[in-house]
C-alpha cells in the first residue's frame, strides 16, 4: 500500500462494505464485513455468519481467512479493513486477531488494521492490537 495506498485503502473498504451487506446476521442484526489485501494486489473477503447456537457463529475476518487458505494463500497479508454498523471504528475481537496473526506470520508480515466506522476509520498496525501474540514461531519443533 505505498504508491497507490489511498486507491487501495478506498478499495479495501468497499471490499469490506460490500462483504458486510452479505453477511448472515438474523440474530444480532449486525452485519460485519472484512477484506485483506495481499501483497499480490488480490483482496479476499468475507462476512459473518452466525449460526442459532451462538458459539458456532463465524466472525467475518475468520470468512475471509478461511477462503484465503482454500485459495491455497500462506502469507503475503498486508492489509485488513473491518467495518460493521456502528458509528464508532470497529477492530477485530481477540479470537480474529489470533487468526489474522496466524496468517500474517506465515508470511512474516504485520498488516495494517483498518478499523471503520460510519464517520471515521483507525489504522493500526496488527502488532498493537495483538502484542506478544501465538504463533507458529512459538510452537518447540521437533527435530
Amino acid at each position: 500500500m505505498s504508491d497507490d495506498g489511498a486507491h487501495f485503502r478506498d478499495e479495501l473498504i468497499a471490499a469490506a462494505r460490500h462483504a458486510a451487506e452479505t453477511a448472515y446476521a438474523p440474530y444480532s442484526d449486525f452485519h460485519v464485513g472484512a477484506a485483506l489485501l495481499f501483497e499480490d494486489g488480490e483482496i479476499v473477503s468475507g462476512g459473518n455468519v452466525e449460526n442459532a447456537s451462538y458459539g458456532l457463529s463465524l466472525c467475518a475476518e475468520t470468512v475471509a481467512v478461511s477462503k484465503a487458505m482454500a485459495d491455497g494463500r500462506r502469507g503475503g497479508l498486508v492489509a485488513v479493513a473491518v467495518t460493521g454498523p456502528a458509528s464508532d471504528p470497529i477492530t477485530p475481537c481477540g479470537r480474529c486477531r489470533q487468526v489474522l496473526n496466524e496468517i500474517a506470520a506465515l508470511g512474516d508480515t504485520d498488516p495494517l488494521v483498518l478499523c471503520v466506522g460510519q464517520d471515521r476509520v483507525r489504522e493500526v498496525q496488527l502488532s498493537r492490537l495483538l502484542p506478544d501474540a501465538f504463533g507458529p514461531e512459538s510452537l518447540i519443533q521437533a527435530e
